[in-house]
């Protein structure tokens, strides 16, 4: 089902058909290391976290890259890393693109030209045919489908939040909802300026979120959001939301990630909820991959 405004997804919510049966984190995550590592002037049209007159290190992002596969294999989970490829310098985001749901691997259609040409990559694609993955290709049907990096996602109740942009249409919506086998979503507007719903809002082991209300366009959403999750709701600010402190990812019921940049942003308020909400976070620096407008949860594809 979806539900496209706060009091309909209200009343599914106290329906309480929603019960939390799956797993509510990945058991690995997918990474590809940058190659050449640039800053897209294509994205840049809709990514008002971009700044062009940023000059990439292509060899600082690989070591931050490769920072932050370390921290999260130092946790014990697993990290399933894919080389970068030249003739595409700015994939370092995966989650937009691959994505798994029980046993399917999902291929995302991402809206610009520069981006699709990720998805062709038969390497991974082969990595989960041996693991005999059925296979949805949404990059050949007509629609438009960032995966998580638009679709929030509460694993173990498989409810999930899309928030419409240029990166995702109805078409894409849909294709979602089916191919992640989900049992509600609730669509809502973004404002025009964000681009991605996991820069504002992000789901932690399906018991807090982390939520930044400016980034939405009905304040009735950011508010029915969080009843989804009493008592365990941070409300950002916009500073912490500009460093990316939203764009962050539990990988187990207690282990958060989230770069240096999002960390030292955090007030102490908000560090002290997660702290007592029973996260220990971990950080790494990411700010040479910041430059190409995200951040650690976007370097993350998870592997159910």
């Amino acid at each position: 089902m979806i539900v496209y405004c706060p009091e309909d997804f209200l009343k599914e919510l106290q329906r309480g058909d929603y019960p939390a049966t799956g797993p509510a984190c990945a058991k690995a995550v997918l990474m590809i290391e940058p190659a050449n590592f640039t800053v897209c002037m294509e994205s840049a049209a809709d990514n008002s976290y971009m700044n062009l007159a940023d000059t990439a290190d292509p060899q600082r992002a690989l070591e931050q890259s490769r920072g932050l596969g370390e921290l999260i294999s130092n946790q014990g989970i697993e990290v399933v890393r894919f080389p970068g490829d030249p003739g595409t310098p700015d994939a370092i985001f995966p989650n937009n693109v691959f994505a798994t749901s029980s046993n399917r691997f999902i291929i995302g259609h991402m809206r610009h030209p520069g981006r699709q040409k990720e998805a062709e990559r038969e390497d991974i694609r082969a990595y989960f045919r041996a693991r005999a993955y059925e296979e949805i290709d949404l990059s050949r049907r007509d629609c438009i489908a960032e995966l998580t990096g638009t679709l929030i996602i509460d694993s173990a109740r498989r409810i999930a939040f899309c928030g419409m942009s240029r990166r995702v249409d109805q078409a894409g919506l849909q294709a979602m909802h089916d191919t992640f086998d989900l049992n509600l979503i609730f669509s809502f507007e973004l404002q025009p300026h964000e681009y991605h719903t996991n820069v504002i809002l992000m789901v932690l082991a399906s018991r807090a979120c982390v939520i930044y209300p400016g980034g939405f366009s009905d304040p009735g959403v950011p508010a029915a959001i969080a009843k989804a999750f009493p008592g365990r709701t941070l409300i950002l600010n916009e500073a912490e939301k500009n460093a990316f402190a939203g764009n962050c990812i539990a990988l187990t019921d207690n282990d958060l990630f989230m770069s240096q940049t999002g960390v030292e942003a955090l007030r102490s308020s908000s560090h002290t909820a997660l702290e007592a909400w029973g996260f220990e976070i971990h950080s790494t620096r990411l700010d040479e991959i910041e430059k190409a407008g995200g951040s650690l949860r976007c370097m993350v594809a998870e592997i159910f």
